[in-house]
């Protein structure tokens, strides 16, 4: 299992437009793409920051995770996410290891990457994210 870098940090957001007034507008981040990412019932902005992306998360369904999330705890921090070599193979480290994963097998998330989440009771509250490139 290796961990080769933060590929991003995601916020969620329940207005992309004004959530660009600060990461776009006031520091500077240019947004290469907006994706619909169906499997999440969310839409994404990216916006890469030296290596890494600040990604803006909006529901597109009142009844999605992240819409959930934004209902109970309002906009912010949603997860980080890292780049793994082997998410097969890293997931099934850490279920060894007694991590609780949200996602025991890997399903497919924007830009056609293979994603899993581990649950934050296993990170000490932080949602993670772990992908490889498909």
């Amino acid at each position: 299992m290796t961990v080769k870098r933060i590929d991003h940090v995601a916020i969620v957001v329940d207005n992309i437009d004004n959530a660009l007034s600060f990461w776009r507008d006031a520091l500077g981040l240019d947004m290469t793409h907006l994706e619909e990412v169906k499997e999440q019932e969310s839409i994404v902005a990216f916006l890469p920051a030296a290596g890494s992306e600040v990604e803006l998360v909006k529901p597109t369904t009142e009844t999605s995770g992240v819409a959930k999330y934004l209902a109970k705890r309002g906009p912010g921090m949603h997860h980080i996410c890292f780049e793994v070599d082997d998410i097969e193979e890293t997931l099934a480290q850490m279920k060894a290891r007694g991590v609780k994963l949200i996602n025991e097998t890997p399903t497919i998330g924007a830009g056609g990457k293979k994603i899993a989440f581990v649950h934050p009771s296993s990170t000490n509250g932080v949602l993670v994210e772990l992908y490889q490139n498909a």
